[in-house]
């Protein structure tokens, strides 16, 4: 088995597919929080959606660069797609719990253990989706230290998320997001190991034909995410305008009735 048959060029393109998703996920849910509970559905609806497509796009970037020699790798496009739909559903139930309960260190610990569990999901059910000529096994004590570091690592980026403000603390809780996703795949991707027998005929679709299309589009989705993220100014910045205006209002109406006396 080879993970890096391209070098380090998969690893670092996953690393910021991944960077990308989680800020953009965690800035959604900052917004949110900044929110009456009736409306912090969309943000919270996009935050899922960032994360779990990045933690996708990440996983099969670098899945790319996973080659076994005397065997193809093929996909199953049903489970495939299923994997990313896991991730978007398990960490939404993530990133809502923390949206829709009192901000403590219980709602920090549960909110921290279904996305890191959504990670994890969706790692291993992308790994299902893989199929070659032969058998897939997975080492059980590395299997559990990958989803021990999702679950530590989605904890210290939310925590830091709701904790530390600023530019500066929202770029290292992605880049701590990131580098956590990163690291429980390789880290989970040391848990396998392949038997070549030619017993199994691999039956599925190459990588290039299925994943490379759908990641272009998660790419798209994100940039087009990061757009309105950047576009739409913070709630307290809008209040700040609505009141400008308001209090600008009630002065020309003033004047106008002064005037008008």
């Amino acid at each position: 088995m080879n993970g890096f048959t391209y070098g380090w060029v998969n690893p670092l393109m996953a690393f910021l597919v991944a960077c990308v998703g989680a800020a953009l996920g965690l800035r959604c849910t900052v917004r949110s929080l900044a929110l009456p509970p009736e409306r912090r559905r969309g943000w919270l609806f996009l935050a899922a959606a960032s994360i779990g497509c990045g933690i996708w796009a990440m996983h099969f970037i670098a899945m790319l660069g996973f080659t076994v020699s005397d065997t193809t790798l093929v996909y199953d496009i049903p489970l495939t797609l299923g994997s990313l739909l896991v991730s978007v559903a398990v960490v939404g139930v993530g990133v809502f719990y923390v949206g829709y309960r009192p901000q403590g260190w219980g709602t920090l610990l549960v909110g921290g253990t279904l996305t890191g569990v959504g990670v994890a999901a969706m790692h291993y059910m992308g790994m299902a989706a893989m199929a070659l000529d032969g058998h897939v096994h997975y080492d059980l004590g590395m299997v559990a230290l990958s989803v021990a570091v999702a679950v530590l690592a989605a904890t210290a980026a939310l925590w830091m998320t709701l904790n530390v403000r600023g530019l500066w603390a929202a770029l290292v809780a992605a880049l701590v997001a990131g580098v956590a996703v990163c690291a429980m795949h390789y880290i989970a991707m040391q848990a396998v190991s392949v038997q070549v027998d030619g017993s199994v005929a691999a039956a599925g679709v190459p990588a290039s034909q299925l994943i490379l299309p759908v990641a272009v589009g998660i790419i798209v989705f994100l940039t087009v995410a990061g757009i309105v993220v950047a576009m739409s100014p913070p709630e307290g910045a809008r209040d700040g305008r609505d009141l400008e205006t308001e209090e600008r209002i009630q002065v020309v109406l003033f004047d106008g009735r002064t005037r008008g006396l």
